[in-house]
């Protein structure tokens, strides 16, 4: 990477992290929301049917945000470690874990250059995560890299930026109750968003095909796509424009 690449990543991550501290309050709520919703079982019951088969496995959780999936895996006994490369983010995953009994280990780090040693985790696991980042190829060799022989990753993401070009707004504006969507959006920050969305590579990729080759690419010995695991989750909630997949993926 030139120097040139190198400060356009670095203005992108600090564009994403300057939004998100804003959201992170907000984004919170909702993640408390669904936490206690039966859309949780359904997450859990979805990763367990590709994590490796050991009652106490370690796990890192990347771009946990508030900490979710850090939390619903802790509660099953499992040894989380979240990062997020927003600070405001990782707060609010430190009192929502508090207020739910877990205690992942959660820290500030970059989703592409984490400081873990090779092979420190038997699962990567990460949410809508791959669209925001700068360099995902960079981020997939990473995660390669910090598994251990026989570890899995597990990446749940969707084309957002098709949903940005088709304007569909509608998990934007849900109730404050709401378990899946988002709340306290203003008109700058769904601009900013947009925005976002489309500079980054995935927004102008074809998702998950585009995934699956950098996957490859990065070394995991084998690999896979479900496109319909929304309809599994989210259900009514799946977005039509932006249906979640599930990526899947294991290192030899």
């Amino acid at each position: 990477m030139n120097d040139q690449t190198q400060k356009h990543s670095e203005s992108l991550s600090e564009r994403v992290m300057d939004y998100w501290t804003v959201r992170a309050h907000d984004f919170a709520a909702v993640r408390k929301n669904e936490l206690h919703d039966p859309i949780s079982a359904r997450w859990v019951g979805e990763m367990e049917r590709h994590l490796p088969k050991a009652p106490r496995l370690d796990i890192l959780d990347v771009g946990t945000g508030t900490g979710y999936f850090a939390i619903l895996l802790s509660q099953k006994g499992h040894r989380l470690t979240g990062i997020d490369l927003t600070p405001a983010m990782i707060r609010e995953a430190g009192q929502l874990a508090a207020e739910n009994g877990a205690e992942p280990r959660l820290l500030v780090m970059n989703a592409q250059a984490t400081a873990f040693d090779d092979g420190s985790f038997d699962a990567v696991i990460t949410r809508n995560l791959t669209w925001t980042l700068p360099d995902p190829a960079k981020a997939y060799r990473e995660w390669f890299r910090i598994l251990r022989p026989g570890g899995v990753l597990l990446n749940f993401d969707a084309d957002y930026a098709r949903n940005v070009r088709n304007q569909n707004q509608r998990e934007s504006y849900i109730r404050s109750t709401g378990v899946y969507g988002h709340i306290g959006i203003t008109p700058e920050l769904s601009r900013e968003n947009a925005e976002i969305t489309l500079s980054m590579p995935a927004g102008s990729a074809v998702r998950p095909d585009w995934d699956l080759r950098l996957i490859r690419a990065a070394g995991f010995s084998s690999w896979g796509a479900d496109p319909d695991a929304g309809k599994q989750i989210l259900r009514e909630r799946d977005l039509s424009d932006a249906p979640l997949f599930l990526l899947w993926a294991q290192k030899e």
